[in-house]
C-alpha cells in the first residue's frame, strides 16, 4: 500500500468515525459536512475529494457493514438454518452496536432500508417461489427487511435483554419461518 493509499484510507476512517459519533449525539439530518470535517479534523474541501455528500459517506459505512455481514453469514441458500443465520446476525449487531445504532436511526433508515432490501432481494432471487403464493417476491423481501430492522431496533433499545442465540430463534420464528411458509418453496428454515 502506498503512502497516498494509506492517507486516503486514514482520512476516510476519520470521516466515518466522525459521522458515527455525531449521529449518536444528534439527528443525521441536522449534521452538516462542516460538522463532520471539524470532528474528523480534516479540511472541508478534503471531504469532497472522498465523497460528494454525507449520504455517500453513510452509504460507504453501510456497504462496509453489509459486506462484512455477508462474509460472516453462511451460504444463504434454501437449506440455511434461519436460527443460525439470525444468531450470527445478532452477534454482529452486538459487536458493532454503535455503527448499527447509527444505521438504524429513523432519519437515516430509509437509505439503509433500501440498501438492505436490495441485498435481501438479491438473495431471495435465488430461491424458488411457491407457485400458488399470493405474496410477490418484492413484498416478501420488504417484509423480511422491515421486520428484521424493527426486531434489531427493539433489541438495542431494550438493552439487548436476550442473548443473540435466543434472538436467532425469535428471528426465525417471527420473521423467516412465516414468510417462507407463505412465499417460498424451502426445504429448511
Amino acid at each position: 500500500m502506498t503512502t497516498q493509499d494509506r492517507r486516503v484510507k486514514r482520512t476516510q476512517q476519520l470521516l466515518v468515525k466522525a459521522l458515527i459519533a455525531l449521529t449518536l449525539e444528534r439527528e443525521y439530518d441536522k449534521i452538516t459536512i462542516r460538522d463532520i470535517t471539524e470532528r474528523a479534523e480534516v479540511g472541508y474541501a478534503t471531504f469532497f475529494r472522498h465523497y460528494p455528500d454525507k449520504d455517500a459517506l453513510l452509504r460507504d459505512v453501510l456497504d462496509v457493514v453489509l459486506n462484512e455481514l455477508m462474509t460472516r453469514l453462511p451460504d444463504l441458500s434454501a437449506h440455511s438454518d434461519a436460527a443460525i443465520v439470525g444468531t450470527l446476525l445478532f452477534h454482529y449487531v452486538e459487536e458493532h452496536e454503535e455503527v448499527m445504532r447509527v444505521l438504524l436511526r429513523q432519519s437515516s433508515s430509509s437509505l439503509v432500508q433500501e440498501a438492505i432490501e436490495q441485498s435481501v432481494q438479491n438473495i431471495l432471487r435465488q430461491r424458488t417461489a411457491r407457485p400458488e403464493s399470493p405474496v410477490p417476491l418484492e413484498i416478501a423481501a420488504y417484509h423480511i427487511v422491515t421486520s428484521s430492522i424493527s426486531l434489531i431496533q427493539w433489541w438495542l433499545q431494550q438493552g439487548r435483554p436476550y442473548p443473540p442465540e435466543r434472538m436467532g430463534i425469535i428471528y426465525r420464528e417471527l420473521i423467516i419461518q412465516p414468510t417462507s411458509n407463505v412465499a417460498f418453496a424451502l426445504d429448511k428454515i
